[in-house]
């Protein structure tokens, strides 16, 4: 009896009768064996063998079919109202094809194929018409849903499981849309009747003015209880806000077949949505009329706020990036002018002294041509794009240098409290700039408090033993050293923290701040490899904390960094003044430099470009001392014509000057060994004392970078 059921159709519950009819067999032939020619056991032997042979020929099958023919009516009275209404030919038959219902669209374009076999439709369609349905029907049976494609475009689709009674043919025609599968899945009396609330996806559905008629569970559980649990008639308006204008208009016209974007970014209309975590939620809608339902709509609802939060982020760093662009090509032109106001201001105010009417109002020049150079090292500072010089620091010895400042900064009304770990380890920093992070930080604490308080600056070892994940940053693991500076002001407001830190943006009133300290601070950290980061209560104060990579404690014997200016002036030993070339496109910058070098007696030589200084140096006999050249110029930059002069006066110094450094310094070292660099602005002093000290600094010596 292997796989007796599947050969002729006998069910498993079927076949576990058969031993019951053959215990009387078996009980018989033990008789007969006991007591040959027994009258009681030949008879049970008869009986039995007869009763086996009708259930296997005919009892058991004629049951089994009877079962399944009560099992398909049952399961075509649950979806005949559903296939009636159906637009498309559907034909509903029993698990040997013959046709148990059609609708009506079947039966205009067909005819009446009731009682007939679904082979009776396909020889309409296809020549191999009883290889066809075997082929679809197997397939079905593996697949669940299978589609046939026909001459003329149309399809032929089958549905059925193997445990569902009917198969399910459908005739659909271009532009249908028809579902028979759901009707498959529907057969089994295990199953919901909608699948509109297990569906694993938010659906929502519509009314032309924006009502929601239905939430499936998904949604419910996406909108985190905000749904009513009756639908009762809530609009979706009161939940999110609109794509830029009224919800119902778009809803209309989506109805209406009007509307041309189906999917809009949708943010969260709530009471708790201006704080906490719902403040920047955003769903993405996608609306499609209800094919059921014309008059209504499905909608897809899924949360888009991490991918609103990308877009955030993306467009800030676009408005970073191209406030970082302005900033070095505004450093390069506005410190060539600053060069030049300054320089010929102190051209004038070398042919006057204090007591002289004008020499005031050049002073005044002078100190406003500082403050707008500090301006433009600001944007440079934020935009990471200043030439910093690293040196190994220790932060007791900075912080030490810096508390008389402090001091002095934060007045009589607030206290400075500044705390040492006692092993702390060193930094890689620059001294000036990180003294300026410092200070801003430290200002702007005591302006937080401006009925007085106490100010903490605190520097401790940290030891991260995994990644820190932070404000969207993550932190190395690895030995860092912390500063933090704490105040008890008023703190900042939630909705601004994420701000703090972007160019021209402050919290002070008008004429009070410029917006650059902490932008600064950030663009100075980040570039030495640092992190910062904000903590803020309101009404309780704000920490801002700078994490940088740990070194090694500098030796004592070790000498501080040189510094690019000088502090004592080497003297020039004596003999003939050296012979300066000097290389500006500007104009003004170079007229300056010029007089102000052979006012100290140096012989100069000008050019406006690197090609023309090769010319130059080709039609002169006598060599040149050094160099006195801009970085950035057109056509030749200036370590490009420097190293190609070098081939024919390798002993020619180098200085070069700029104030915007980023496409030729890389990692703050000189393109050329030996050479010096000169930051724009500079002073006629600044400039004359770096012309001597390159010349006095003898050869192989020590560089200043």
């Amino acid at each position: 009896m292997v796989n007796l059921d599947e050969r002729a159709g006998i069910p498993q519950a079927a076949l576990a009768v058969l031993p019951i009819l053959l215990a009387p067999m078996v009980l018989g032939s033990a008789i007969l064996i006991v007591a040959p020619g027994a009258a009681t056991g030949l008879t049970a032997v008869i009986a039995a063998t007869v009763a086996v042979a009708w259930y296997l020929l005919g009892g058991a099958i004629s049951m089994a079919h009877l079962a399944r023919a009560m099992s398909a009516r049952r399961a075509l009275r649950a979806i005949r109202n559903e296939v009636a209404a159906a637009p498309e030919p559907i034909w509903l038959c029993d698990a040997q094809g013959q046709v148990l219902y059609q609708n009506s669209a079947a039966l205009d374009g067909f005819g009446d194929l009731e009682g007939q076999r679904i082979i009776s439709l396909m020889s309409r369609l296809r020549a191999d018409a009883q290889g066809q349905v075997d082929d679809l029907t197997s397939r079905a049976l593996r697949l669940g849903h299978v589609e046939m494609e026909l001459v003329n475009g149309d399809t032929l689709t089958l549905s059925c499981l193997p445990d569902a009674p009917l198969q399910i043919w459908a005739y659909q025609r271009p532009g249908m849309a028809p579902d028979p599968h759901v009707l498959a899945l529907s057969l089994d009396d295990d199953e919901p009747a909608d699948d509109f609330d297990v569906l694993p996806v938010a659906l929502l559905r519509l009314t032309a003015e924006g009502y929601i008629c239905r939430a499936n569970a998904s949604a419910r559980q996406l909108m985190e209880g905000m749904l009513r649990p009756d639908d009762s008639g809530q609009n979706l308006a009161e939940l999110l806000e609109g794509p830029g204008r009224a919800m119902g208009d778009w809803l209309a016209d989506m109805c209406a077949g009007r509307a041309v974007n189906r999917t809009e970014m949708l943010r969260l209309r709530h009471p708790d949505s201006r704080n906490g975590d719902l403040r920047d939620r955003h769903f993405q809608l996608t609306v499609a009329p209800d094919p059921a339902a014309p008059e209504q709509l499905i909608a897809v609802l899924s949360d888009a706020s991490a991918l609103k939060t990308l877009e955030a982020q993306f467009v800030q760093s676009q408005k970073m990036q191209a406030i970082g662009q302005l900033a070095g090509g505004v450093a390069h032109d506005f410190n060539n002018l600053l060069t030049a106001i300054s320089g010929h201001c102190d051209l004038l105010m070398l042919r006057r002294d204090k007591g002289d009417p004008d020499f005031a109002d050049l002073d005044q020049i002078s100190q406003n041509a500082n403050r707008a150079a500090a301006l433009v090292g600001q944007l440079l500072a934020f935009s990471r794009k200043q030439t910093l010089k690293l040196e190994t620091l220790d932060l007791r010895d900075t912080l030490a240098d810096l508390t008389h400042l402090l001091n002095r900064l934060v007045g009589e009304r607030v206290g400075l409290t500044i705390t040492y770990d006692p092993a702390l380890c060193a930094i890689r920093a620059d001294k000036r700039q990180l003294e300026q992070v410092i200070m801003n930080l430290v200002v702007n604490a005591r302006d937080a408090m401006p009925e007085g308080g106490n100010i903490l600056v605190r520097t401790e070892n940290v030891q991260l033993d995994a990644p820190l994940l932070r404000d969207r940053v993550s932190l190395p693991a690895g030995n860092y050293v912390c500063i933090k500076v704490t105040d008890q002001g008023c703190g900042i407001a939630p909705d601004h923290l994420n701000k703090i830190f972007e160019p021209f943006f402050t919290t002070k009133r008008t004429g009070e701040g410029t917006g650059l300290g902490l932008s600064t601070a950030y663009g100075i950290v980040k570039q030495t490899g640092g992190f910062i980061f904000c903590d803020s209560e309101v009404g309780k104060g704000t920490s801002f904390s700078m994490y940088f990579p740990a070194h090694e404690r500098p030796a004592a014997h070790l000498a501080p960094a040189a510094r690019t200016m000088p502090r004592v002036v080497p003297q020039v030993k004596a003999g003939p003044k050296a012979s300066v070339l000097l290389v500006e496109d500007e104009a003004p910058v170079r007229a300056f430099a010029s007089r102000a070098l052979k006012l100290k007696g140096y012989d100069v030589l000008e050019a406006g470009s690197g090609e023309a200084a090769l010319k130059l140096l080709e039609s002169r006999d006598r060599p040149i001392d050094i160099f006195v050249t801009d970085v950035v110029m057109p056509g030749l930059d200036g370590p490009s014509w420097v190293r190609e002069a070098h081939k024919h006066l390798p002993g020619a110094k180098v200085i070069f000057m700029s104030g915007y450094t980023e496409d030729i310094f890389v990692d703050g070292k000189v393109p050329v060994p030996g050479a010096m660099f000169l930051a724009k602005p500079f002073t006629l002093n600044e400039l004359t004392q770096m012309v001597e000290t390159q010349l006095a600094t003898p050869e192989g010596g020590s560089r200043l970078h």
